[in-house]
């Protein structure tokens, strides 16, 4: 038996989300129905460095698991994406020591969104872009990237769904807003993310884009430990799992 770790990509627009649900397609359950095919119909769960929701995508979304199978170890991906939809996709696989867990062993996470700012929207990018027809300030969105970075207590950017028990402290290390033509993109960087996270950022900074409220605003926002006090969550469809790291 040995672990292996897989870097997966995926368009999440026609799921129900990554994790395994008793109704809805879902990325997992896909992974784990093609494993399930090399295996002779033997199940093999696959455990993630964390879920995706509905709509949303993945450039580098890793999962390990454990197989009996000795295959080399450049024929997985090539033997998995055969089998795989067309919307999900194995980039990379790797052996990894038997302690070695895709979740808990993380050091960080990155995620981009992604805005047509733009009078019309874009047909082809509908799936993958957040369209805002609004003039954005990019420079005071990126006035207020500078509050949302470092350590703090993200309450106010946690959706109340959210099962986390413990602290909601979380650290930011990248927080930014850059354009490229009609396009605004939105990256965060940090050693984890609480539920919706990354969508209420994005649309509490659309809000100091639209001069709806003050850069400065974040400092307040944060400080209230209270989602009122933040924006409204962005839509899922703009948003990217980008990379995952390990030590």
């Amino acid at each position: 038996m040995e672990r292996l770790r897989l870097t997966i990509q995926y368009d999440g627009t026609f799921y129900a989300g990554y994790q395994v649900q008793p109704n809805g397609n879902t990325i997992q359950a896909e992974i784990e129905k093609a494993l399930g095919k090399m295996h002779k119909g033997h199940i093999v769960k696959v455990t993630a460095s964390g879920r995706t929701d509905a709509g949303v995508h993945a450039l580098g979304q890793v999962v390990h698991f454990d197989t009996p199978l000795n295959v080399p170890l450049e024929n997985w991906k090539r033997a998995l994406n055969p089998i795989l939809p067309d919307d999900i996709q194995v980039v990379s696989a790797e052996r990894v020591s038997s302690d070695f867990h895709a979740r808990y062993d993380t050091t960080g996470k990155e995620y981009r969104y992604f805005v047509r700012n733009h009078k019309d929207p874009d047909l082809f990018r509908r799936h993958y872009t957040h369209h805002v027809r609004a003039d954005l300030d990019v420079e005071a969105m990126m006035r207020a990237c500078q509050y949302i970075e470092g350590k703090h207590d993200f309450t106010s950017f946690c959706s109340p769904k959210s099962d986390v028990k413990g602290s909601k402290v979380r650290t930011i290390h990248e927080a930014s807003v850059t354009r490229q033509e009609s396009e605004i993109i939105f990256t965060f960087r940090g050693t984890g993310f609480l539920y919706n996270m990354v969508r209420i950022l994005t649309g509490t900074l659309l809000e100091v884009g639209r001069h709806e409220r003050e850069a400065e605003d974040l400092t307040r926002v944060i400080e209230a430990e209270h989602r009122d006090e933040a924006g409204n969550t962005a839509p899922p469809r703009g948003l990217f799992l980008w990379q995952v790291y390990y030590d």
